[in-house]
């Protein structure tokens, strides 16, 4: 996954990307708040980010509120990285949107954890986002039969807008997802289908 690493500290980043792609990541840097920012906001952004409390022109936290103003429809996972480890500061960071935190200096084991719990979620999400997707589509495709219909009483065609008429099973499959089989109902077969191959037979004889 890409995965977006934010830190001022030019050795902190380092460490954290060789982690990162030992892992099988894609590494992309930014070195202050600014470009953090403007980084989560391109169309092809990471859907994670790992990002440092601390940094100039944007603090992590504030990282952290405006990328929850953001479209949901583009998962976005964001990991505190923080040397403060009070139970207030863990609350402000959640408060503010960080899904996770990971204090200074990071562990290695813990953060492949938490990095992977991010990796599913974030999955998930662009599963959910993607199944939301086509059944958006298919209900965008599908034309729906309503109002009243014309319908002829001898030959049961439909008239359309146009004044021009249709064979029933023809309008409903160009106005819906319908599909038809034919058959013949066991009511026709006794009272049409009989008498003409009675009818054949007898023409048959003659």
């Amino acid at each position: 996954m890409r995965i977006l690493v934010a830190d001022d500290s030019l050795i902190s980043r380092r460490l954290l990307e060789a982690s990162l792609r030992k892992w099988g990541h894609e590494v992309l840097e930014a070195a202050d708040g600014i470009a953090t920012w403007e980084a989560l906001q391109q169309e092809d952004a990471p859907g994670l980010a790992i990002v440092d409390w601390m940094m100039p022109g944007l603090d992590g936290v504030e990282i952290c509120r405006r990328a929850r103003t953001l479209s949901p429809a583009r998962p976005l996972y964001i990991v505190l990285l923080t040397a403060r480890t009070s139970p207030q500061d863990i609350v402000q960071a959640l408060d503010a949107g960080a899904d996770d935190y990971v204090t200074k200096p990071f562990d290695a084991a813990e953060l492949r954890a938490r990095v992977g719990v991010g990796v599913r979620v974030v999955q998930l999400q662009r599963e959910l986002a993607g199944r939301i997707a086509e059944l958006e589509e298919a209900l965008a495709r599908v034309d729906e039969l309503h109002g009243i219909l014309p319908i002829c009483s001898y030959c049961k065609r439909i008239r359309s807008d146009t004044d021009s008429w249709h064979q029933i099973e023809a309008y409903v499959a160009a106005h819906s997802a319908a599909r038809f089989s034919h058959g013949v109902c066991p009511e026709c077969v006794e009272k049409v289908l009989r008498p003409q191959i009675e009818e054949w037979r007898q023409r048959q004889k003659s």
